[in-house]
């Protein structure tokens, strides 16, 4: 097993999740927030690429929704970056998703969580992934 994995037992696990779910969510809030960005800049790249110049407010206003991308941006790696350092993975922004390693007799597994749950249920194995996820009764299956 590599030395930079954390594993957590699900008490740990499931208190860390509670202390990491207002960045997570703020993460997501985040994450929308450079979507619309996105989609806007784009919209506006094809008028102004249509012609204009620097004064144009298209033009403007791209230039400033480029900054601001920049800023969500630099928010959005320092949630993540806040999150790796605890040992939790993040799995998927769009849906709030964070893995813990945990260790099933001999087995290392992921108990799974996402931030609208209120406490972790699931586990899947390192293979499966969320469509593998398995409510937490049967993991004792594994021994």
């Amino acid at each position: 097993m590599p030395a930079d994995i954390q594993i957590f037992t699900l008490e740990e696990a499931n208190a860390l999740a509670r202390e990491l779910r207002p960045g997570l969510v703020r993460l997501l809030e985040l994450k929308a927030e450079l979507d619309r960005v996105e989609v806007r800049i784009e919209v506006l790249r094809l008028t102004v690429s249509a012609g204009g110049n620097d004064r144009n407010p298209e033009a403007q206003e791209l230039g400033e929704l480029q900054w601001q991308r920049g800023k969500i941006a630099g928010n959005i790696s320092t949630e993540i970056h806040h999150i790796q350092e605890t040992g939790a993975l993040l799995k998927d922004v769009d849906q709030g998703l964070l893995d813990f390693y945990t260790l099933v007799g001999d087995r290392l597994v992921f108990l799974c969580w996402k931030h609208d749950e209120p406490e972790i249920t699931h586990w899947h194995t390192l293979e499966a992934g969320f469509a593998g996820r398995q409510p937490l009764t049967n993991i004792n299956e594994l021994e």
